[in-house]
C-alpha cells in the first residue's frame, strides 16, 4: 500500500527545505555558471582541497576536476590555484578570479532572488 501525502494546510507555512527555490545559471559564450559549480568553488575556499571539496558534495574527484576545467575554460584566468602534494599533502585555494566568480555569481542570485520574490510567493500558492 503506497504511503498517504503529507496534508499542507494552505494557512501553515512552508518548511524550509520544502520552500520554493530559484536556480541561476548564467550562460557564457562556450558553458555556463550554475549553483553545483560555484558550490564547489566555495568548498574548495573552505576546505582547501579539491578532493575534500568533492568528498563533501558528494561527486568523485574526476567529476570535481571536470567541473573546474569547465570553469577555467570559461574564465581568462584560472580560480583555483594548485600546489601539489608533498609532506603538507598539497592543496588547493581560489584565486582573485575564483573569489569574484563567487561573489558576482552570488549577487546576481540574490538580486534575482529579490526581484522574483512576489512571483515565487504566487506560485507557492498554486503548488500542493
Amino acid at each position: 500500500m503506497k504511503a498517504a501525502k503529507p496534508r499542507v494546510r494552505k494557512d501553515q507555512p512552508i518548511a524550509p527545505e520544502t520552500q520554493p527555490r530559484l536556480f541561476i545559471r548564467v550562460s557564457l559564450d562556450g558553458g555556463h555558471i550554475g549553483p553545483g559549480k560555484v558550490a564547489l568553488l566555495e568548498q574548495i575556499d573552505k576546505l582547501g582541497s579539491i578532493a575534500a571539496a568533492g568528498k563533501q558534495l558528494r561527486m568523485s574527484y574526476k567529476r570535481a576536476w571536470y567541473l573546474l576545467d569547465e570553469i577555467n575554460d570559461l574564465c581568462r584566468e584560472p580560480v583555483v590555484s594548485k600546489m601539489h602534494g608533498g609532506r603538507s599533502g598539497g592543496g588547493s585555494t581560489l584565486t582573485g578570479s575564483g573569489h569574484a566568480l563567487v561573489a558576482l555569481y552570488r549577487k546576481i542570485h540574490q538580486q534575482a532572488t529579490k526581484a522574483a520574490s512576489a512571483q515565487i510567493l504566487e506560485l507557492t500558492k498554486l503548488g500542493r
